[in-house]
């Protein structure tokens, strides 16, 4: 399975995926029934279908992505039905109904002019821009000295994700690689879904799902994280442990792009990085 997003049919069986990957992950006890002895984990199919008012058969179809496009009515009944939380409830629904036909996401051809100045100007926080599936196209030097240096890449590899599964200085580099490789999976989940780009981001999970076991092991569990704003620790390998206060903002007319700036936390950490910049 590779997880591909950009088949015509894409639509029905995301949807069936992610409502059968939510199932599992329910507690029978959260929702006042007995564990007992279940040949699976979660809530059985039935048991989503009673607590959503919905049959079961209909509901089956959904998950096997054929039972047709539910309303937001149902999807919000199953959102409640499966205890969402608000993240995953807005996913339901981004995949979940039937959205304007075209293609919203269009490939950007790059950050402007003003953009740049403005990213050279956060000095020293690192700081970079990025599209809806992740793709790094704009940086500032703290970010290339701190993060990763994104010149030395191909534009192709500029990629969040190509990075941290398949880049080993990345991948040292991260203080808990487990839990931030489960993160970004989650948010660039969303990111894809919220842009209208799961059809352009189709490739890169195809090649990601080839090259790495474990990417596909986290695609295919479905998790949805919200991005947010959290903190960064990173083992540099000149600098040492380093901390970072991370927020991502909107681009004011380019629903395709974002600006992740990485604060540092502290003034040690401050002072270290502008070392490195004098340097």
């Amino acid at each position: 399975m590779t997880g591909r997003m950009s088949e015509p049919a894409s639509h029905n069986s995301n949807l069936g995926a992610y409502l059968k990957g939510l199932r599992a992950k329910v507690d029978p006890a959260s929702c006042g029934l007995a564990r007992g002895r279940r040949r699976t984990t979660g809530l059985r199919r039935e048991e989503v279908a009673r607590r959503a008012s919905i049959s079961p058969a209909w509901y089956t179809c959904l998950e096997q992505g054929r039972g047709g496009a539910p309303s937001a009515d149902v999807l919000d009944r199953l959102a409640a039905a499966l205890l969402l939380t608000e993240v995953e409830r807005e996913h339901l629904f981004l995949i979940g109904l039937p959205g304007p036909q075209g293609v919203r996401y269009h490939a950007n051809e790059g950050a402007s002019p003003r953009l740049q100045r403005v990213l050279h100007r956060l000095e020293p926080c690192p700081a970079f821009v990025r599209t809806a599936i992740w793709d790094v196209i704009a940086w500032n030097r703290s970010a290339a000295l701190v993060l990763t240096d994104y010149g030395a890449q191909p534009r192709k590899q500029r990629n969040i994700l190509r990075s941290l599964f398949l880049d080993p200085r990345v991948r040292a580099a991260q203080d808990d690689w487990p839990r931030v490789a489960r993160f970004v999976v989650g948010a660039f989940r969303v990111d894809a879904a919220r842009a209208g780009a799961t059809a352009a981001a189709g490739a890169l999970v195809d090649e990601l799902c080839q090259l790495s076991p474990e990417f596909q092991l986290l695609w295919n569990d479905n998790d949805v994280r919200s991005f947010g704003e959290g903190v960064k620790r990173l083992r540099h390998p000149v600098l040492g442990p380093l901390a970072l206060e991370y927020t991502a903002f909107a681009v004011d007319g380019r629903p395709d792009l974002s600006m992740v700036v990485f604060n540092p936390a502290t003034p040690a950490d401050s002072q270290r990085i502008l070392s490195l910049l004098a340097a």
